[in-house]
């Protein structure tokens, strides 16, 4: 890498991992420019806390993205800006083909026009489906059970094409649960609807919600409740970095896991924010949901080996701390 100051393109900079991967590339010396819609991203934040060049606009949008290449020096593109909400995907599927695949096209074409090599692509566990083995090994078998799963899943063959025809080498991150927050309080996690379990507890911490409901607590698993692996956001920024920096130095296009390597079932979630919030938490136990596997849990070696990929903020108590002092700063 040369000493010139690289500028990366983060599409979705203005979300929840985006944002904080912002921040860890800004802190590493790169410059930044963010690309978003806002129609899950938070202009404050931006504003407030990142204070980078803002670009507002779609990866469907081929003459935005034409005048961002050509406005910027772009070196590198990080890609955030796709739809996750899995129930959402099987009741509308077009929108998650639109923009999670066809806005990704969209993006690709616009990088190889304008001879952009490197992409650091968000991909999910969900491409594996139903898993057969744990923890999950990136060479396990991917049969997504959803259409947000079957997006990544066919981005990643995408890639694997471009590669080949055009050169474009990326890095694809399936990662497990994202969760906690910056540690000072001042990036973290803002969905709205919200579906994650753990800003979900918090809010009934807080008296935002009535009570938080468990789906299914007759799982094949040590308390019956699905056992999820929760990987923290900023140990999530750091990969992402690490990976961009591994293709800046001429690295091959690869995939790996990011998971915590163990997994924490929602009883436990739920206990350890009651412990940490001093808050009674109501719960309400229901039917199971379809299509939720009993345990999630990836094999994040191959990061650690390659990418020297060494998490900060494993254990649940720190996670559930840090998202904590975020929810009580945005939502209190």
């Amino acid at each position: 890498m040369s000493n010139s100051i690289k500028t990366i393109l983060v599409t979705g900079g203005a979300g929840y991992i985006g944002s904080h991967v912002v921040l860890t590339l800004q802190q590493a010396g790169y410059r930044v420019v963010i690309l978003d819609n806002l129609v899950y991203g938070h202009r404050d934040l931006v504003e407030q806390v990142l204070k980078t060049d803002l670009v507002v606009g779609s990866t469907l949008d081929r003459d935005l993205l034409r005048t961002v290449f050509a406005d910027y020096s772009i070196d590198a593109v990080m890609h955030f800006s796709a739809y996750a909400y899995v129930g959402e995907s099987v009741t509308n599927p077009s929108k998650y083909y639109e923009n999670n695949l066809v806005g990704t096209l969209t993006l690709l074409d616009a990088m190889v026009e304008a001879g952009v090599k490197n992409f650091v692509f968000s991909s999910t566990c969900a491409t594996y489906g139903v898993p057969e083995e744990l923890p999950i090994p990136e060479n396990h078998p991917q049969s997504p059970i959803n259409p947000y799963g079957a997006t990544k899943l066919m981005v990643e063959r995408v890639l694997a094409d471009y590669d080949q025809a055009y050169g474009l080498h990326s890095v694809c991150f399936r990662y497990f649960n994202a969760a906690g927050a910056h540690p000072e309080g001042i990036l973290g996690e803002d969905h709205n609807p919200e579906t994650h379990l753990i800003p979900l507890v918090l809010q009934t911490a807080l008296g935002k919600r009535d009570a938080i409901y468990v789906y299914g607590t007759d799982y094949a698993t040590p308390d019956g409740t699905c056992i999820r692996d929760y990987i923290h956001v900023c140990d999530l920024a750091n990969a992402h970095l690490l990976g961009l920096e591994y293709l800046l130095k001429g690295g091959e296009s690869t995939v790996f896991n990011l998971g915590n390597g163990s997994g924490f079932s929602v009883r436990e979630v739920i206990d350890a924010a009651t412990r940490i919030t001093g808050r009674t938490i109501t719960v309400v136990e229901t039917d199971r949901r379809p299509g939720d596997p009993p345990a999630l849990v990836g094999g994040s070696q191959r990061a650690r080996q390659v990418l020297g990929w060494n998490p900060q903020y494993s254990d649940l108590d720190t996670i559930l701390t840090h998202a904590w002092g975020w929810h009580q700063q945005r939502h209190g």
